[in-house]
């Protein structure tokens, strides 16, 4: 991307390599109690595996970063890396993938972060580590100011960092902002993130996780959106798994249902990404709610048909020859 050319999406975030260790289907097992659902793997013992396979420059934001960059937009990425050969791998994966990255930072004394996936069946559990880095907002030059900011998972220790982003925010009421909350950005709480919650545009989420955003009752979608529209969000969604997903804009309410897979999914990791990135990316390109729910589906439809989180990320040619040949049945419905 040329200087001269205003960023259309800011990704925001933290940016990882992950090593995907595929298990073995008959040595490890899942079971089930009151706590939830659990990988099962024999302990104090060498454990065989299938293969391994290296993924560079993921995280959600990350992927967000290459699925806008994939259909069309001129995306950049504000985050922070290690003086490592993994910080290096990842800088030049996103320039090749044409996402902008004058705002990466390079740590030359930290490492990069790199999680490991345990990858069973279709899902998967993910080992993850942040390094503690010194998070420092850019100052931008008038014609760097973004379009729109897309702020997605970051280290629990980013806390001022958000302090600075919500200020920045404040004072360029113009700038649209995404906001994809991470582990530790649900942690932090509403309160503590209250002037995020205020600035932003559209808030996703999976159903899970607006429950303990928000507090609200898993079995009543309305009470949920209508909490995450008194924060200040003016469009909330609300994903729900092979339900598909609910979305207010604070007037209409839609239900969208998935997208039918061709395949069996293959490996999930990057789902939730794609879906949120691609609902942003039709909003920044002008379709309207009703519209952007019709392509956020695609995009995550496609990832899960290949291992990693962006392999998969679809074009917007692509994308649009997807939506040809939807069944008549796929389109949003008030509820």
């Amino acid at each position: 991307m040329s200087d001269k050319q205003q960023i259309e999406v800011l990704c925001v975030g933290d940016i990882v390599t992950d090593v995907f260790i595929k298990l073995i289907d008959d040595i490890e097992h899942t079971y089930k109690n009151e706590h939830g659902e659990w990988l099962a793997i024999p302990f104090g013992m060498k454990i065989p595996f299938d293969h391994a396979e290296t993924l560079h420059a993921v995280g959600n934001a990350s992927n967000a970063a290459v699925s806008f960059s994939r259909l069309g937009l001129n995306a950049a990425f504000e985050t922070e890396v290690g003086g490592d050969q993994e910080g290096r791998e990842m800088v030049r994966t996103l320039s090749k993938e044409g996402v902008d990255t004058r705002f990466v930072h390079v740590n030359g004394k930290k490492q990069s972060n790199i999680h490991y996936v345990l990858w069973y069946k279709e899902e998967r559990t993910i080992l993850i580590k942040h390094e503690e880095y010194a998070y420092q907002w850019p100052h931008f030059r008038k014609n760097e100011i973004p379009k729109w900011v897309y702020f997605s998972s970051i280290s629990e220790n980013a806390l001022d960092y958000t302090d600075d982003i919500a200020q920045w925010l404040e004072e360029n009421p113009e700038v649209r902002l995404a906001f994809q909350p991470g582990t530790f950005q649900m942690k932090a709480g509403v309160e503590r993130l209250r002037r995020i919650y205020a600035r932003t545009e559209v808030v996703i989420l999976n159903r899970e996780e607006a429950v303990l955003v928000t507090g609200g009752s898993y079995d009543n979608v309305h009470d949920l959106l209508d909490r995450l529209h008194s924060y200040g969000c003016k469009i909330a969604v609300v994903t729900d798994g092979p339900a598909g997903a609910y979305a207010s804009d604070g007037v209409h309410r839609y239900k969208m249902p998935l997208y039918p897979d061709p395949a069996p999914p293959y490996e999930r990791t990057g789902a939730g990404d794609a879906y949120a990135s691609t609902l942003v990316a039709a909003l920044a390109k002008g379709h309207n709610l009703e519209s952007a729910l019709q392509w956020a589906p695609i995009n995550s439809m496609s990832v899960v048909q290949k291992a990693g989180a962006q392999a998969g990320l679809v074009t917007e040619r692509e994308l649009e020859a997807w939506l040809a040949k939807a069944p008549d049945w796929y389109h949003a419905e008030s509820f």
